[in-house]
């Protein structure tokens, strides 16, 4: 945990370090992809543990009503993304971990509602979660697109996954934190393509 060992200004500094790094074409990619989902009327499913948990719990709800402007809330016969974030269904969770195994928790949802040519964004920030992993090899196996977003070394789930972000850093709550902070940019760019605004504007 760098905040043990880093004031408020050096670890702040480090975050913008790590953000600079990053691979801004990854980032750009998983936005593609989550458009290209939304023109094709495919579903976007997210899942994650602990703290990537609550990234794609809020990550879903922000593409499900943050791509949407003021009137098309009113509009219903509008086309939405479709999103599901596989962490948030407590019932159904529990009752998969209680009757088969945690490590089907996320698998066993897929199974019951992705088609192939939906896409699965697994977060794991040491992609190695058992649960993550065994969803994303069943949605390859079955002809979903596969993104992961992860930390540390990037685990399993990096080899495995179709296509990726990593953040290679060693510290949870950091990786959270560039996740978070790119899901946010994910989801302007997805509002500005769907409406043609902003870099997207000369495309009306």
């Amino acid at each position: 945990m760098l905040g043990i060992t880093h004031d408020a200004e050096s670890y702040l500094v480090k975050l913008g370090e790590i953000l600079r790094s990053l691979n801004f074409q990854d980032v750009h990619r998983l936005s593609e992809i989550i458009y290209h989902s939304y023109s094709q009327g495919r579903t976007v499913f997210v899942f994650g543990n602990g703290g990537s948990a609550l990234t794609a719990s809020h990550f879903a709800e922000d593409l499900a009503k943050g791509t949407l402007s003021n009137e098309d809330l009113w509009q219903q016969r509008r086309p939405r993304l479709k999103v599901v974030s596989l962490a948030d269904n407590v019932g159904w969770i529990t009752a998969l971990a209680n009757d088969l195994a945690y490590e089907e928790i996320f698998l066993q949802q897929l199974v019951n509602l992705a088609e192939p040519g939906d896409l699965a964004v697994a977060i794991s920030g040491s992609g190695n979660s058992p649960n993550v992993i065994k969803a994303v090899e069943w949605a390859n196996a079955n002809g979903l697109i596969t993104f992961g977003l992860t930390g540390f070394d990037g685990g399993r789930l990096k080899k495995i996954q179709q296509m990726g972000l990593h953040v290679p850093l060693a510290d949870m709550g950091m990786v959270e934190a560039i996740h978070s902070c790119v899901l946010h940019w994910v989801v302007d760019d997805l509002f500005a393509r769907i409406h043609r605004q902003g870099r997207y504007g000369s495309l009306a």
